[in-house]
């Protein structure tokens, strides 16, 4: 990569473990919160890494940028997780240079969802490349890439029918509970949690089963507060989960706290109760499943329903692949571009130079000479000369570094425009 200019350092790489190979437990252990992260991208930027992103999900956690070796990268997720680089290693990938550019394609597409065409991955990966524009580790390469992906995600959704019906784990702990609890209408369901997994299945709850006993409970009640006037729900306080679990049939747990917040202490059922973690790390602590009627379903379970509708999704990929394909062209098209920038810049200077030193010597030769109008013509004059270079070099593909040698050679360019 070092021959694009774009970083100093050599190579791109993608690290990371998702759901193919971790399990939920494994992936706690690797999962990193928003106070993690910064401190990640705070300890990259000391380290004067130059091009970062980290993302960070119930199905994954990746980091993706520029590095000498894939370990500096792999020491930053195991120095800000509680995850280990020996476990790491028995579960992860690593991916360099054009496999990890196709990879973030995959991943941003929803073709590398847990749930096929899972869209949700986008909008945290537009976050990722703020918080990291935010600690300057967002450079020329890292932008373009993060836009293509979201490009080629949107052409995705909008050609292909590859999300056709509710996707992501939202939808399926709905269909769950449809397909597992009978007279779903009439039974009390309680959500603890209103971030946006606990927004979404709360959504696809009312939207699906026309009920209208459902409780929320939030650490922080005023967010449960606004979730529940857009849909005319029961709020809670946070000191009554134990006597509201107590009254549910069906408990949806989506807090995305780092360690369990619902313990075997608090549950004393009088009747049957389905518990459903949408979590990363578990938020449901395991002893919970050992109470009589308790079931726990966590999300790993969850998304491996495979429905009509998700073997639908499946007859789109090769269409959603072909667009990828487009998109990624276009993006290494501009990559390639990136090798000649340096020295279109260093002849558009020496042309410069050369047309000060001309203008020097009229302006003394000639008595009416109009330096200024001068200057304005040959200015437009270097201006199209080094467009007709940019453009040979950008259509000579294989042939290019041969004219980057006769332009350097010919106009005498420093031998580091390179």
């Amino acid at each position: 990569m070092k021959a694009y200019h774009i970083s100093k350092h050599n190579s791109f790489y993608t690290i990371g473990l998702n759901y193919k190979k971790a399990d939920a437990v494994v992936r706690g252990n690797f999962s990193l919160d928003e106070p993690a992260m910064a401190n990640l991208l705070v300890q990259a930027k000391a380290q004067e890494l130059d091009g970062l992103l980290v993302t960070s999900t119930c199905n994954r956690t990746e980091l993706h940028g520029f590095a000498q070796h894939p370990f500096q990268l792999i020491k930053l997720l195991c120095d800000n997780t509680q995850g280990t680089i020996e476990e790491f290693q028995e579960v992860a990938y690593v991916y360099k240079n054009n496999e990890a550019i196709s990879h973030l394609f995959r991943v941003g597409t929803g073709l590398d969802s847990q749930i096929l065409g899972d869209f949700e991955i986008i909008s945290q990966l537009r976050q990722s490349f703020n918080r990291s524009k935010k600690h300057d580790l967002a450079n020329p390469f890292m932008e373009r890439l993060t836009n293509s992906v979201i490009q080629a995600s949107k052409r995705i959704k909008n050609e292909t029918e590859i999300s056709s019906g509710a996707t992501s784990v939202a939808f399926a702990s709905v269909q769950y509970i449809l397909k597992n609890i009978e007279d779903i209408s009439s039974k009390n369901i309680l959500l603890f949690g209103t971030g946006k997994i606990g927004r979404n299945t709360c959504e696809n709850l009312i939207k699906h089963t026309n009920n209208s006993h459902i409780t929320l409970i939030n650490r922080t009640k005023d967010k449960a507060e606004k979730m529940a006037g857009k849909f005319n729900l029961l709020v809670k306080d946070y000191g009554d989960l134990q006597t509201e679990i107590r009254n549910s049939d069906i408990l949806v747990v989506a807090t995305g706290a780092q360690s369990p917040t619902v313990s075997k202490e608090l549950i004393y059922p009088k009747k049957p109760l389905l518990i459903l973690d949408l979590s990363i790390p578990k938020n449901v602590a395991d002893n919970v499943s050992e109470i009589d009627n308790v079931t726990v379903i966590h999300l790993d379970h969850l998304s491996q329903m495979t429905d009509e509708t998700l073997e639908r999704r499946k007859q789109f990929v090769p269409q959603a692949e072909g667009i990828i394909e487009e998109v990624k062209r276009e993006f290494i098209q501009w990559l390639e571009t990136r090798k000649f920038a340096p020295i279109i810049k260093a002849l558009k200077k020496k042309l410069n130079t050369m047309k000060e030193e001309e203008l020097d010597y009229q302006s003394k030769k000639l008595s009416n000479f109009n330096s200024e109008q001068a200057d304005v013509i040959s200015g437009r004059i270097i201006q199209k000369i080094t467009k007709q270079f940019a453009n040979h070099l950008k259509d000579a593909n294989g042939d290019a570094d041969e004219s980057l040698a006769l332009i350097r050679k010919v106009f005498q360019l420093e031998s580091n425009s390179q």
